[in-house]
This record gives C-alpha cells, sequence and structure tokens, in this order.
C-alpha cells in the first residue's frame, strides 16, 4: 500500500468493536480485567500509522450513537440495538475497556473528537470536508454508510476493514462504482433505496440491489428519482419500481435525514481540534501508570514506535 500523508479520520468505534470480537477475552491486565479491545485498538492504530504515515489523526468517537434526530426521522433506526436500560447493547466487558482507551489515547496524544447529538460517522463526515481542502483523507471504518463521503477529486477515501486492518480495501469513487455499479459518490441514495437492516432502515418494499443500483445509476440520485416521479417521467423505472417509491414518498423524505452522514456539523471542539500526528507521548508520565497498571507495555511501546521510530520505550 502507498503510504501518504495527510488526514487520517478513524472510525473508533468500528475498530474497537472489531478488536473486542477479534481479540480473545483472555487478553487481560494484571488483576484479571479484559484488555482484549484496548490491546487490539492500539495495534491498529500503530499498523495504520506504520502503513499508511499520515501527519494528522483524528479518533472519531460516538458522543451519541443514536442521535435523536435519526430516531425522529425514522423510529426503527438502530431500534433493535437498544437495551433493557435504554442504552446500546455493548457487551458490558467492553464497556469497562472504553474508559481506558480513551485515557490511553489521550496520554499518547492522539486527537479524540466527539459532538454531543451526533454519531462519529458525523464527525468524520465535517472533519473529512475540512481535511480535504489540505491535502488526502483516509477515512478508516467497516461501515459501509462512510463510503458515501469518498471523492476522488478530494482525495477522500474510505480504508475498509473488513478483511482487518492488514489487508484494507481502499474504496474511492472507482472501487465503489465497479462493486456496486452505481455512480461513486451515490452510495447514500443506494443504501436509501436498498435499506439495511444492520440499522433498522426498511428499504423501499420490493426494491432489492439489483433495482436500487438501476435507479441510482439511471436517475442519479433519490432526489433525481423523486423529480422524474413528480414529472412523471415513464422511462428508467423498472417494472413495478414507480409504484413502489410513489407509495414510500414519506420513507424516503426520512431516510435522507438518517442516511446522509451530517458534514456541517459547528461545534468549538472541532474547530480548535488539535489533529497533529505527535512524535511522542503527550502525557509519558500518566502513560507508564497506564501501561503498568493495564498491562499494556507492549502494544503502547508498537505505536510509540510506530509515531516515532526511535522513540523510547515506556
Amino acid at each position: 500500500m502507498v503510504p501518504m500523508s495527510g488526514l487520517m479520520l478513524l472510525d473508533t468505534p468500528s475498530l474497537y468493536f472489531r478488536a473486542f470480537f477479534g481479540v480473545p477475552e483472555s487478553v487481560t491486565a494484571p488483576d484479571g480485567t479484559p484488555v482484549n479491545a484496548v490491546r487490539g485498538l492500539l495495534d491498529m492504530i500503530a499498523r495504520l500509522v506504520q502503513d499508511r504515515a499520515p501527519d494528522r489523526l483524528v479518533c472519531c468517537m460516538d458522543a451519541d450513537w443514536r442521535p435523536e434526530f435519526r430516531v425522529a426521522a425514522i423510529p426503527s433506526y438502530k431500534a433493535h440495538r437498544v437495551a433493557d436500560d435504554g442504552g446500546d447493547q455493548t457487551p458490558d466487558a467492553l464497556g469497562a475497556q472504553l474508559p481506558v482507551i480513551d485515557a490511553v489515547l489521550d496520554a499518547v496524544g492522539l486527537a479524540r473528537a466527539g459532538v454531543p447529538g451526533y454519531e462519529a460517522d458525523d464527525v468524520i463526515g465535517t472533519l473529512a470536508v475540512r481535511g480535504g481542502a489540505d491535502g488526502p483523507v483516509d477515512i478508516v471504518t467497516g461501515d459501509r454508510d462512510l463510503f458515501q463521503l469518498a471523492d476522488d477529486n478530494g482525495p477522500v477515501a474510505v480504508l475498509y476493514t473488513a478483511r482487518g486492518v492488514r489487508n484494507l480495501q481502499v474504496m474511492g469513487e472507482k472501487e465503489i462504482a465497479a462493486k456496486y455499479a452505481i455512480p461513486g459518490r451515490a452510495y447514500g441514495d443506494y443504501a436509501t433505496l436498498r435499506g439495511d437492516p444492520s440499522d433498522g432502515l426498511p428499504g423501499v418494499p420490493g426494491i432489492g440491489d439489483k433495482t436500487a443500483a438501476a435507479l441510482v445509476t439511471r436517475f442519479g440520485s433519490v432526489a433525481g428519482i423523486r423529480a422524474a416521479l413528480a414529472d412523471g417521467t415513464a422511462e428508467g423505472f423498472p417494472a413495478g419500481a414507480r409504484r413502489r417509491l410513489e407509495a414510500a414518498g414519506d420513507y424516503l423524505t426520512a431516510a435522507e435525514t438518517v442516511v446522509r452522514v451530517v458534514t456541517d456539523i459547528d461545534d468549538p471542539v472541532l474547530a480548535v481540534l488539535d489533529d497533529r500526528l505527535p512524535s511522542g507521548p503527550r502525557d509519558p508520565a500518566a502513560l507508564v501508570e497506564l501501561a503498568d497498571r493495564w498491562g499494556l507495555h507492549s502494544p503502547v511501546n508498537r505505536l510509540l514506535h510506530a509515531l516515532a521510530r526511535d522513540g523510547a520505550d515506556v
């Protein structure tokens, strides 16, 4: 993979969930507490820094995993993930590691960003649009929703982790077009039409992958499809699709709010964010204490060496 210099945006929840389920819970701290997600995430970041050589990096976080503005539009949004206590269904063994992740990232000096009322995706979308003016942007995620941010002119590419961080799939507009048979910037429209059960999005009944791709290719976007419906355009609609789309008008309006990644969050946290990649730890003493307490010397040192090849161990 060709190294780059520019901005790297991490879908941190996607990565620590992957780490939690990919690294055995038998990986524990000296007191027996599982630290598999912490260790796995640190090793992922070290590999990404080593292989891609960004000079700026932000660990984007979920300040709200199920924002009210999306739930108000489509109540089923992520409803199947709501736990009995109203929170999400994060395993207890993972939830206990999240404060440790935050503390270690802060001690290392990696930027963390989350904005109340928004998901990590929205933070990524906003920073990608801002950062693209200063050079290439890499978005690291296992969430295909972020394919909608791919922009070959930016350039903004999505590094898709389905095959692991060592075997990233670089998804730009050309790759998205080749895989889904849609215009490279139209993944959000495609997802709106076909739905996404993993997020509780029903899609348009009777519109599957192939029909969604054909519609987006013909009309360019959901807005283009709706304009054609309003104009009475007959050409370009597969059999039965026009009737189904007309019946789904309310859903299509609501889905625009839910599916679209926000790219214009106005928040002072993002305005003053220092995303420069550190060459050494921001708080060495705190990092040593964390590494001692949680048994993290090996992954911390791998990350420090990735940040600065001659960096000191902790």
